[in-house]
Formats: structure tokens, C-alpha cells, sequence
């Protein structure tokens, strides 16, 4: 608010907050610190408004974002201080998410008749890919009572829920259409979970046959430096798989324009202070999701099956 003379208003623009530079994933140190830690960290944002705190929901991780890397390893130093709270801090994990390049026409079908009251479920499905931003659709078209209507969203339930649960790595499947075109049902047997089960395993089927890939959060950065230092740091971009989107001089300053993949983003900040001594400062945001290439795609899903394990739908 601007005090002043009702006569002659005078109000002055709202004073704009430079946006985090670098993010990283945070722990407590010990059990101990745990319950401190969220105190700790909120009483923090209290007298900095530049500090962000929250929880990745895709990778469930606690993160903590500033201005940059010194920012950040003050505030942890002042927790410590004043709170009696210890932290770890990482490089945050990349959210991943797969999606799919082709189409696929599947049937899922759960079975389990052993006498008495079973479980039967029975969907066929057609999946085709949406353009990026397209997230999830699910099309109905069932007709003449092929799967009754109080089960289909139990279908879709399935499909969403395996879907959530990804494919080749763990990751969330998005962008892609579903159609829901036939099935059977049993009218002692089937019931809202056969029809789930149906669901995921056509969905599993599905992406079998429908291409599936890797996609990473692409960042578009902002880099300031001195002049002489812009062939370094162009030719490091173009390193990390970037793509310069263009240059500007700003108070004897170069400043580069960069789109490039979170992954490669994870140390920057310390990066850009060894390459100009101390003297360049960036910031970034995410911009998109594209394809992550086929050499790199093969050994994140081998480490992330290495990590959780193979969960496989079995049809029954």
C-alpha cells in the first residue's frame, strides 16, 4: 500500500520478486528433525519472501527453492541455528512421464470362476495418443447394453489408476484417448472391481502395442553474463542438449536464452559459478514436455526397473 495525500494519489507499482533460480530436494537429517523440519522452513518464508517451500505431488519429494545455491545453504544454516533442525539436500528427481506414439485395439478381460460367486470383467478398448497438454480422455461408446452403464466407470477407474502407475518406468502416462467400444459381463460375477481389473489389464495391453515413450520437463533459462564468457556458456548449453532461442545485451551483459532439459539443470548453479568465476547469475521455469532420446530413454527405464521392480497385470 502507498500512503499519500488523497488530493494528488500517488501510488507506486508493487515491488516484483525475483522467481526461485534453483530448486532442491530436502530431508531431515534424522527421525528428530522430522516433525522441526516443516516448522523450521515456514518460519523462514515468515522473513523471506523469496524462499519457496512445497511437495512435488509426482515425485512426493519436499523441495526447497531460492535465488540460488548460496540462498539456499544460508537458510538451511540459519535453520540449524535458530531451530536446532538438520537437513539434506539433493538434486530433486525429474518427473518423468510416459506417453504413447502410436495406436493400439485390446481386450482386457478378468476372470475368476472357482465355484459360487466369481469375478468377471470384460472390456475392449481403442488407444491413440493426444497432442502434449492433452492429459487423459475416456470415450464411452458402448451401446445396447454390451457392459452395463453402472460399470463403466469402474473401466475407466482401472485404466486411470494403471495409468498412474506407468508403463515402461514408473512414471505417469499422459496425453493419450481412450475408447470404450465393447465388452460382456456376467450377471452374477461381474461387479465394480472385475470391471477395475478389465480396465488395467487392457490398458497394459495397450501400451504394448501403442509405441510407448519417455517424456522430460524441458526449462526455459535465462542466463546473464559477462560478455566474454557467452562462447563458454553457449557451447555448455548446446552440452546439456539445449536449444538457443537467442542473445540480448542488457548493462554490458550478455544474456542467453535457453531451452533445456530439467536433467541436465540439476547443478547448474554451481556449474555457472565455476565456468564465470562467481560473475553470472540465471533463471529458469518450466517451459514443455518433449521426447527424452532413445540412448538416454533405455538407461533411465533400466535404472527405474533396477529401483522398483517389475509390477506386471496378469491377465486372468
Amino acid at each position: 500500500d502507498t500512503l499519500g495525500d488523497k488530493a494528488a494519489p500517488i501510488q507506486y507499482p508493487r515491488v516484483k520478486l525475483p522467481e526461485p533460480a534453483i530448486t532442491f530436494a530436502i530431508e531431515p537429517k534424522s527421525r528428530a528433525d522430522e516433525d522441526k523440519l516443516g516448522v523450521g522452513v515456514h518460519k523462514m518464508m515468515e522473513e523471506d519472501a523469496m524462499l519457496r517451500f512445497f511437495r512435488d505431488a509426482q515425485t512426493k519429494e519436499f523441495l526447497i527453492a531460492g535465488t540460488g545455491q548460496q540462498h539456499i545453504e544460508v537458510v538451511v544454516s540459519k535453520m540449524k541455528k535458530r531451530y536446532h533442525t538438520e537437513v539434506v539436500l539433493k538434486a530433486p528427481k525429474v518427473p518423468y512421464r510416459e506417453t504413447i506414439r502410436g495406436r493400439a485395439d485390446v481386450q482386457g478381460r478378468h476372470k475368476k470362476q472357482t465355484g459360487g460367486h466369481g469375478q468377471y470383467g470384460d472390456c475392449k478398448i481403442k488407444m491413440e495418443p493426444l497432442p502434449r497438454g492433452g492429459e487423459f480422455e475416456f470415450v464411452n461408446e458402448i451401446f445396447g447394453g454390451a457392459i452395463p452403464r453402472n460399470f463403466i466407470p469402474a473401466v475407466e477407474k482401472g485404466i486411470r489408476d494403471a495409468a498412474g502407475r506407468g508403463y515402461l518406468a514408473g512414471f505417469p502416462v499422459v496425453d493419450f484417448r481412450v475408447v470404450l467400444y465393447d465388452g460382456s459381463y456376467h450377471d452374477v460375477d461381474s461387479n465394480d472391481l472385475s470391471f477395475q481389473m478389465a480396465g488395467r489389464i487392457a490398458f497394459r495391453k495397450a501400451m504394448e502395442q501403442a509405441k510407448p515413450t519417455l517424456l522430460e520437463p524441458v526449462m526455459a533459462a535465462e542466463i546473464t553474463i559477462p560478455d566474454e564468457f557467452a562462447g563458454t556458456i553457449m557451447g555448455d548449453l548446446n552440452s546439456r542438449r539445449g536449444r538457443i532461442q537467442g542473445m540480448d545485451n542488457k548493462a554490458g551483459n550478455t544474456v542467453v536464452k535457453a531451452e533445456v532439459p530439467m536433467s541436465e539443470m540439476l547443478t547448474y548453479g554451481a556449474d555457472l559459478t565455476s565456468m564465470t568465476q562467481g560473475r553470472g547469475s540465471f533463471n529458469m521455469e518450466m517451459h514443455h514436455y518433449d521426447a527424452v532420446p532413445q540412448q538416454l530413454q533405455d538407461k533411465i527405464v533400466e535404472k527405474a526397473k533396477a529401483a522398483r521392480g517389475e509390477e506386471v497385470e496378469e491377465e486372468e
